[in-house]
């Protein structure tokens, strides 16, 4: 068990470790859940979070945990705002943090507070990384590789490794002769299993909400995990670190804020709607794929990210949805981003080639039909002001996503950067009380 326990009297966090690999599609995340489960079903309060930029494993976390999950990000956050997500976690026992991409992968340009890696985030919180091997295809080269990730930054605690994809108990055996070699722990081995995949599609993983039966799924990665993993060293490999300094989440844009939420509006960054809800804002959801309005007397309406792509058919046919949308745009502030962005436009044209009409509230058009890649941190210098902003403000977000645009006719909102400081076209548009922006807001500069 953990003897380490958190105490609000101390200056010390409660005990954690960070769940990383050497690349993305490792399986770290099936390892994630599992471990956040077994933990908690062990009677541990655990506090999950993630590495970077994600809207979409936070609510698979929060469904094995039972604990909102929230995003530590080194190249968007300053030490405030890092500090005041690290607080979330007052009142748990145990943290687990789940890696983005390879332990060490980040960008080349110094954002916040550094440069956004897991590598960074385990170091400032103190937590020993547990690699998730894939050993498929090797045995004691395997070994090679869980050495170099370990000797690369010494100053990055290191608690061992998990194997996974074991072809056999040979192949096992000859895996861990190799690790003991190089001195490495081996906290546990996964059998090769084809049935433990989480589903995914363009922007990887399935929405929580949208897995056919994600309890039955968790709890298969939990007892996966209690049969393979030890899960007494892994718990005492967690290691605590100095507590944050007192700092507050950011403030709400809008004391009344109507949310668009349901399958087709779903992105927003957890410690946004908590710091918004801890300063006294009022959180009104609404779902536009059931035809609902925004609430009528609501200070702002909020359209996150997701896949209005998926749904063009039906967001054209809600016409109380958009009716309401448009009542309220005439005398309050309406504001999008990526997928809420693209709903708040012309028209929206789907993978099949199909134009379906969106709120026209911007004359944005974009295409699913033309798909190109856009990914990256992004950092806007805002040309007029959005809710919560004022115009001059620099914001930090996210951008993900396969859209095209096809016509931007409309006023930029920002000067929008990539994370190296080169322009991106995406800047956002501003027409009346109507903004939107193809960026995630993940938090503004401070002056």
């Amino acid at each position: 068990m953990i003897d380490r326990m958190a105490d609000p009297m101390t200056d010390m966090n409660p005990p954690g470790l960070m769940i990383s690999a050497p690349s993305s599609g490792t399986g770290k995340t099936t390892v994630m859940l599992g471990l956040l489960r077994a933990l908690a079903e062990d009677g541990l309060v655990v506090q999950p979070y993630k590495s970077g930029p994600d809207y979409i494993d936070p609510a698979f976390h929060l469904a094995a945990a039972g604990r909102p999950s929230f995003n530590l990000d080194t190249w968007a956050m300053d030490a405030g705002l890092l500090d005041a997500v690290t607080g979330q976690a007052a009142g748990a026992e145990i943290c687990i943090g789940e890696g983005s991409m390879g332990l060490y992968d980040g960008v080349a340009t110094r954002g916040q507070s550094g440069f956004g890696s897991s590598a960074e985030t385990a170091k400032r919180m103190g937590w020993p990384v547990v690699l998730v091997v894939d050993v498929g295809g090797q045995a004691q080269s395997a070994a090679a590789t869980a050495l170099g990730f370990k000797n690369y930054d010494t100053d990055v605690p290191f608690a061992g490794v998990i194997l996974n994809r074991v072809a056999s108990p040979r192949h096992e055996r000859l895996t861990r002769l190799g690790m003991e070699k190089a001195g490495i722990k081996v906290l546990g081995s996964l059998p090769r299993r084809g049935d433990l995949a989480l589903p995914e599609r363009h922007l990887g993983l399935i929405q929580a909400v949208e897995h056919p039966d994600l309890e039955a799924a968790i709890a298969g990665y939990a007892a996966f995990l209690r049969e393979n993993v030890d899960l007494e060293a892994i718990k005492s490999a967690a290691l605590a670190g100095a507590a944050p300094a007192a700092a507050k989440l950011p403030l709400p844009p809008a004391q009344r804020i109507a949310l668009a939420r349901d399958a087709a509006f779903s992105f927003t960054y957890p410690h946004l709607l908590t710091g918004w809800r801890a300063a006294g804002a009022e959180i009104l959801p609404f779902s536009p794929l059931a035809d609902e309005a925004p609430a009528a007397d609501a200070d702002l309406v909020w359209l996150p990210g997701g896949y209005p792509e998926l749904h063009g058919g039906t967001l054209a046919a809600a016409e109380t949805f958009r009716a309401g949308l448009r009542k309220h745009a005439e005398t309050k502030p309406v504001h999008g981003e990526c997928g809420g962005y693209m709903a708040l436009g012309e028209a929206l044209i789907d993978k099949e080639g199909n134009r379906h009409q969106m709120a026209g509230l911007l004359g944005l058009v974009t295409s699913y039909e033309k798909r190109k890649f856009h990914l990256g941190y992004r950092r806007a210098v805002l040309q007029a002001g959005m809710p919560g902003f004022a115009a001059g403000t620099a914001l930090r977000g996210h951008e993900f996503h396969y859209s095209t645009i096809l016509d931007e006719p409309d006023a930029p909102l920002a000067n929008v950067m990539d994370a190296d400081g080169n322009p991106v076209p995406e800047t956002g548009s501003i027409k009346g009380h109507v903004t939107g922006t193809f960026f995630h807001l993940i938090t503004g500069e401070q002056a």
